[in-house]
């Protein structure tokens, strides 16, 4: 594991086994369904560096991540868990969704 300047998102999706494949990954991002550092990541090839907050959908889930290690190649599991911490527990995405249409419901005043 590298903990260089950084690495095509897409790839590290795929290291970290956040995507089953490389063009899965690549797919996610164009959909605009991954963030880092809080922004949408439109492309594949945006650069992901140690420290970066990574949002992903994982099947039913959504996983906030923070990298710990870029990597060098698709390894194992435990080698792939290496790369990253989980911030916080999966969330499912239809509770994510119903949490985010709550936050923006405005207060009515009398």
């Amino acid at each position: 594991m590298t903990g260089g300047d950084g690495l095509r998102l897409d790839k590290w999706l795929w290291f970290a086994r956040l995507a089953k494949t490389r063009s899965l990954a690549a797919r996610l991002c164009a959909a605009g369904h991954v963030s880092v550092g809080g922004a949408a990541a439109l492309k594949a090839s945006q650069t992901v560096r140690v420290g970066d907050l990574v949002v992903v959908p994982q099947g039913p889930f959504i996983r906030t991540v923070r990298v710990l290690a870029l990597g060098t190649r698709r390894g194992p599991a435990p080698e792939a868990q290496a790369l990253y911490h989980e911030e916080q527990p999966p969330v499912r995405a239809r509770d994510a969704e119903a949490a985010s249409e709550e936050a923006w419901i405005p207060l009515l005043e009398d």
